[in-house]
């Protein structure tokens, strides 16, 4: 399944360490994501205040001055809690380049805030002689399935799922505290054996997991509907009739996993 050229834009931001729900603060280097999950709810939020016309997935926009804005708004906000990345994957590809998640962690260690971060990839790893050096850490990784053919096709470059279970054991070889996140649960593809999955998750010593189902935002089902059209037809009518309320296979799959 080939992906499309991502077009990258460097653009500047007027703030970066921003009010969250999950957090006291979180902080999005970037807009869009090179991931591009087909299960994405970030796109029905990001619309809102982008106006790139590329498919989500085929465009990132980089906040080139995002360290900048940070190192002085951390001089004037109480401390908290940061959240890496609500809208966005602060370690995708571009990541590697950029370095806009690690001169993030620099200024927040200086301060020493708390952070908390989510992602799908390994390149995290990189950052961990920082990580460590906060006093309130902890790093989650997003698991969809074990299963690698269903991890491509549903979220093409993120990094394998047993090389997130293998980051977290070293993570946890640092004393830093790590969560899973088993989500969105793809019915009739991860669905299976979501008990088997949930103990090799806990084997690698993981402090906690969340598990939740796909939560259908406003504009996602058109954007799934193609790609089951095209990938899994097999399954597109059990997920349309899923998602649109039309079955209870989520009141019953709950139950039967009690």
């Amino acid at each position: 399944m080939g992906r499309s050229i991502v077009i990258v834009r460097e653009v500047e931001c007027r703030s970066v360490l921003n009010k969250s729900a999950l957090a006291d603060y979180c902080i999005n280097p970037y807009i869009g994501c090179e991931h591009a999950c087909r299960y994405c709810y970030a796109e029905s939020y990001t619309r809102r205040f982008c106006r790139n016309a590329e498919a989500w997935g085929d465009f990132v926009d980089v906040k080139i001055n995002a360290p900048s804005v940070l190192s002085r708004e951390v001089r004037r906000k109480p401390k908290g809690m940061v959240y890496l990345s609500s809208l966005t994957d602060a370690y995708q590809p571009l990541e590697r380049k950029y370095e806009l998640s690690r001169r993030s962690l620099e200024i927040l260690l200086r301060h020493q805030f708390s952070i908390s971060i989510q992602t799908k990839s390994t390149l995290i790893l990189r950052d961990l002689d920082l990580i460590r050096r906060f006093h309130e850490r902890e790093v989650g990784f997003t698991i969809t399935t074990l299963n690698d053919d269903v991890r491509k096709a549903f979220e093409p470059a993120s990094s394998p799922a047993k090389e997130r279970l293998l980051a977290i054991k070293e993570l946890k070889a640092n004393d830093v505290k790590t969560f899973v996140f088993f989500g969105p649960v793809l019915p009739y593809l991860s669905d299976h054996n979501l008990e088997g999955y949930l103990r090799q998750i806990s084997d690698v010593g993981v402090d906690y997991i969340y598990v939740d189902k796909l939560n259908l935002k406003p504009g996602l089902w058109a954007n799934l509907e193609r790609f089951l059209l095209k990938d899994f037809p097999q399954i597109h009518k059990k997920w349309r009739d899923i998602l649109l309320g039309r079955s209870d296979y989520y009141e019953n799959y709950e139950s039967s996993n009690r």
